[in-house]
């Protein structure tokens, strides 16, 4: 089979790009426009196309589709907030994010690839009580596509970042936990239900930081993080599990073998 060639919807920093790289594919059109991930993303790729505006778009409502590379694979983190907590479940209804979705609709009826790998964020299966997901579904089926969806842990495709903490200052009971990040990269006090990437450990407050996110996430120690802690911090909080991608990645390249006989 021929190298594959996919696009990167709402790139992030790269994590989808990053997993299907390393299985020998090529990526021929990148979209993103948060300015300080654009950053993140052309430091640690060089790849020629970068260089063109048109191929590195920021607001995928002004690319043209039909002028996008052919492709196999559309791969898309869309944007998952309003269907997250932390942008109280919109759905939809988020004019600026929600409604992203459609232009992979889009994408997908003027360029027809072979696959199309979406991620989001666990609450979209239940989201508007189910009505969501279900739009998002029929709409894929009307494209001709088969759909397949699992809820998946990253932690089970990589060693769990963990240790013990406890649950208060000066307390005397630990448990092991494994460390996360917050979507969005934004920090809550140690003791508010919203925090998730402050602990106790050996009586003081510990945070996560960007060196330690970057490993949990699957990225390697030489990824570049041009930016301040802060903004890393809320990338990898927005960002794929790259070894979740690579795992699924390679099962899209075996079946893709498999219905080439």
């Amino acid at each position: 089979m021929k190298n594959l060639k996919f696009i990167d919807l709402f790139a992030g920093i790269g994590g989808f790009h990053l997993a299907l790289k390393s299985l020998g594919m090529k990526c021929v059109f990148t979209s993103e426009i948060d300015k300080y991930a654009r950053q993140t993303y052309a430091s640690n790729f060089n790849e020629k196309y970068l260089s063109n505006p048109n191929l590195f778009n920021e607001d995928i409502w002004k690319a043209d589709f039909k002028k996008i590379p052919d492709f196999d694979i559309l791969c898309a983190g869309f944007p998952c907030q309003p269907f997250s907590q932390a942008g109280h479940k919109k759905g939809f209804k988020d004019n600026n994010d929600g409604n992203l979705f459609f232009s992979i609709e889009e994408i997908l009826k003027i360029k027809k690839p072979k696959v199309f790998f979406l991620e989001n964020v666990r609450h979209l299966k239940n989201h508007d009580e189910g009505k969501t997901f279900k739009t998002i579904y029929k709409t894929l089926q009307r494209l001709n596509y088969t759909f397949d969806y699992k809820v998946i842990k990253a932690s089970d495709f990589a060693d769990i970042f963990g240790g013990f903490a406890s649950t208060e200052l000066n307390g005397k009971k630990e448990r092991r936990i494994g460390f996360t990040l917050r979507v969005g990269g934004g920090r809550s006090p140690i003791t508010d239900r919203r925090n998730w990437d402050g602990y106790i450990i050996n009586n003081k407050v510990v945070r996560i930081n960007s060196k330690q996110g970057l490993e949990m996430m699957g990225f390697p120690k030489s990824f570049k993080m041009p930016v301040s802690e802060n903004q890393a911090m809320k990338q990898l909080g927005n960002s794929v599990a790259v070894n979740v991608v690579g795992a699924i990645g390679k099962e899209i390249v075996s079946h893709l073998k498999l219905y080439a006989k």
